[in-house]
């Protein structure tokens, strides 16, 4: 029987009632929200105001109509980074960035002349606030840190990092896509400026889905402008909330089945989750460090990490042992640099790349155990 380990990339399975959202949605709604007053219009639309309002629970956002629904987290960071910044400006990030972040900065690099201050994570471990306050200052317009490393899985000090930002008033960008639905996120009691969350991760909805929490003080520039459904008279963009950033037909199947992923997660607990988590975790290290010839990056400890684990075998190449374990031992895992290049620079793996195993909610601790025999049997060839 098939084994998935890849659930930092799209958690897999679903809730059970994750698919039923989905199929009700196509077979009994099946039309675009906000687009006719008929009543399964209005349907839709209140569908899409209650992934909303559960996003809101979860989160700790009052303002509904500032959480904007994206494509994706990628989609989600595109419009916070490209809308805020103007030329020259300053930002202040991490070397455990996702590309999703990086290409991003990069582009604006050289299309506007921004100033990028890279703090350095040589081991892959939390980042030292101490370092970011060094650098911190009122000539910096944004801070952008993602709260968990998808390489090492390390845990960023979001309460420590908020708090700092709030302190100079500098907007903080936080990127969840690893901690939503895992890791408790306030967005008030943190501080945070802007959020960035995908639905096809933590959040055990379809891919498709994600979006961006907007605090009161912020305002970007839209990233597309289109059809919203109000106010089709202008012929300019309508500036009322969400729909100023949410141009075009909404994936309503995908946000069907996000609600149901995050609920799904309101009711288990987010506490039960998380405990879950590092039961995986703490197993799966376990196991690693039992293996002569692996080593493991990122914290020793499962506690201060997701559970996110990169690793290489002796001389074996990441890629190449990801082979054997689908191909021979039905077991899927990642393989390569993970869309994070500059940490795995720092690590000193640019040219190797990392094998990646990431347990999920619904991983099964005999499917560890499997894993472990496969390692084992790789590294004994």
């Amino acid at each position: 029987m098939a084994i998935y380990l890849d659930n930092a990339a799209t958690s897999y399975p679903k809730p059970e009632a994750v698919y039923q959202a989905v199929e009700d949605y196509q077979r009994n709604i099946g039309v675009s929200p906000g687009r006719g007053a008929y009543q399964r219009a209005i349907q839709a639309e209140q569908l899409v105001f209650n992934t909303r309002r559960a996003l809101g629970q979860l989160f700790n956002i009052s303002d509904l109509s500032r959480i904007i629904f994206t494509a994706n987290v990628t989609e989600a960071l595109n419009l916070a980074l490209k809308g805020l910044l103007g030329p020259e400006d300053h930002v202040i990030t991490t070397s455990i960035e996702h590309n999703a972040v990086w290409r991003p900065l990069m582009h604006l690099k050289k299309e506007r002349n921004i100033r990028v201050t890279r703090l350095a994570n040589p081991e892959g471990c939390q980042l030292d606030v101490a370092e970011l306050e060094e650098v911190l200052g009122p000539g910096a317009e944004l801070v952008v840190v993602n709260h968990a490393s998808n390489v090492t899985g390390a845990i960023m000090p979001l309460q420590e990092i908020g708090s700092l930002c709030q302190e100079y008033e500098v907007p903080l960008l936080f990127d969840s896509a690893q901690t939503a639905g895992v890791l408790p996120i306030d967005v008030e009691k943190a501080g945070i400026s802007l959020l960035g969350f995908t639905g096809h991760k933590g959040l055990l909805g379809p891919t498709g889905t994600g979006g961006l929490y907007l605090a009161p003080e912020i305002e970007l520039k839209p990233l597309k402008e289109g059809g919203t459904g109000s106010k089709s008279y202008l012929e300019t963009q309508p500036e009322d909330l969400p729909d100023r950033y949410e141009s075009g037909t909404p994936n309503t199947m995908g946000l069907a089945g996000l609600k149901a992923g995050v609920e799904y997660i309101l009711d288990r607990g987010l506490d039960e989750i998380r405990a879950r988590e590092l039961q995986l975790t703490e197993m799966l290290l376990e196991k690693l460090n039992r293996l002569e010839g692996c080593e493991v990056y990122g914290p020793g400890s499962a506690r201060e990490r997701v559970a996110v684990v990169s690793f290489n075998l002796a001389s074996i190449p990441a890629a190449e042992a990801a082979y054997v374990l689908d191909e021979v031992y039905d077991i899927m895992v990642r393989a390569g640099l993970h869309c994070a290049p500059v940490i795995h620079r720092e690590l000193g793996l640019e040219n190797r790349g990392s094998l990646r195993v990431s347990p999920g909610l619904f991983t099964e601790k005999e499917e560890l155990d499997q894993l472990e025999k496969a390692l084992e049997e790789i590294l004994a060839r």
